[in-house]
């Protein structure tokens, strides 16, 4: 039976808890934050300015959970595409660093679990990094092209992002086509060399470029994103399949995750159950003109396209010999690589220079280009009392703890 409205108004009543500023809420129990929507890459998010976001890391998490309608597998609730491609957060202030005009941090919002991680990176979302920068008055635009150098506050290293203003302006209308988008937009160039070792300070983080994990050779790499690449026979598989067959095969999925643990263990990363990083990924040779071709697992699930942090990793790592990639990988010999990564959408291209002396290697180069667009700029909504150090709504008392190891993991206080 319907409550009578006075019980629902008395439910909802009481005081109004305060807010930064000693702002209070109106009587809707909501509090609106400034928020950006945008496309970077193959990847969909809201963007945020830092200082509009609680300054306390776990309110800042549940405040995420709640803006993307977390946990719930269709996120009915909030503003995530029940994906974890569609599940990603930008976070971006003034750079304190020298050489960056601006800090960003990325977070991957668990889509059926309260868990927030801030240990990967995420390239593509980085590419809408530069034009929101731009737009929010962070960096002063020039003419025809600004370059926005951005502190990669998860890797604790430095991306450069070229960005088209014509006339000092944001433009986001291109020809250029990424595989995996539909539409075009501005190419937006990104130079990631100096992410080599980002997380683990190691290109090679376990001393090997190649080793054995429960019986199948693999190669652990830090490059961009932490991944271990493994050759898709030695489990059983083309490298081919399509991301519904993968992803129905969970006898692969576990073994490729007892191997992501052991091989999260070597590289430094500890204990990486409740973590997205290092990312598998399936190793093939080319079948449609390309270098090499593969499968981007999330981990749990397969990507239909590579991240770009995942795909720079997979296209350095194939220029470096000693490497599983490397072997199954079709290079020319020139002393810059082409390197075109095919994947269940098309093609991610990389332009890659390494300097192999020994055991000592260099990457002098690793860029790509991308593009990214604004979709809405506005405000989105979330319980106010998410905001209030008094209490929490009644719907986080399901929400299991937030594991982030704070003796290892800083990132959310901008403290690195």
């Amino acid at each position: 039976m319907q409550a009578p409205i006075d019980e629902v108004k008395q439910s909802v009543g009481g005081p109004r808890p305060v807010l930064p500023g000693n702002k209070q809420t109106d009587s809707s129990g909501l509090i609106g934050i400034p928020c950006v929507m945008m496309r970077g890459g193959t990847s969909r998010g809201p963007f945020f300015l830092r200082d509009d976001l609680p300054a306390d890391d776990e309110q800042m998490k549940r405040v995420l959970l709640s803006v993307m309608g977390s946990p719930h597998p269709r996120q009915i609730d909030g503003m995530g595409g029940s994906d974890p491609v569609t599940s990603k957060v930008a976070m971006v202030r003034r750079s304190t660093h020298p050489g960056a005009d601006v800090d960003y941090l990325f977070a991957q919002v668990y889509v059926e679990k309260a868990l927030v991680d801030t240990t990967p990176p995420c390239g593509n979302m980085v590419t809408a990094v530069g034009p929101f920068a731009i737009e929010q008055g962070l960096v002063a635009a020039s003419d025809p092209i600004t370059v926005v150098r951005i502190w990669d506050v998860n890797t604790k290293s430095l991306i450069e992002a070229s960005v088209q203003t014509p006339g000092g302006q944001v433009t986001y209308a291109g020809d250029l086509h990424i595989d995996g988008v539909n539409g075009s937009a501005a190419p937006i160039m990104l130079n990631m060399a100096s992410m080599a070792g980002a997380k683990t300070g190691k290109l090679f983080p376990t001393g090997k470029r190649s080793e054995e994990i429960l019986g199948v050779r693999v190669s652990c790499v830090d490059m961009a994103m932490p991944s271990m690449f493994v050759p898709a026979a030695s489990v059983g598989k083309t490298g081919y399949e399509t991301k519904a067959e993968l992803d129905a095969d969970k006898e692969l999925i576990a073994r490729l995750q007892a191997m992501r643990i052991i091989a999260g263990e070597r590289m430094g990363l500890g204990d990486v159950r409740d973590k997205v990083t290092p990312k598998p990924i399936l190793v093939a040779p080319p079948r449609e003109g390309g270098t090499v071709c593969g499968r981007y697992f999330m981990p749990y699930s397969v990507a239909t396209a590579f991240a770009v942090t995942g795909g720079t990793n997979f296209a350095v790592s194939a220029c470096i010999p000693g490497t599983v990639a490397h072997e199954i990988a079709s290079l020319g010999k020139k002393a810059v690589h082409e390197v075109a990564i095919e994947h269940p959408q098309g093609k991610m291209f990389v332009t890659v220079e390494v300097s192999v002396a020994g055991d000592n290697v260099i990457v002098k180069q690793a860029s790509l280009v991308r593009n990214a667009r604004k979709l809405f700029d506005g405000k989105v909504f979330v319980p106010a009392t998410l905001w209030s150090k008094e209490g929490t709504p009644e719907q986080t008392t399901i929400f299991e703890p937030l594991s982030v190891d704070k003796s290892k993991d800083r990132v959310l206080g901008w403290n690195d």
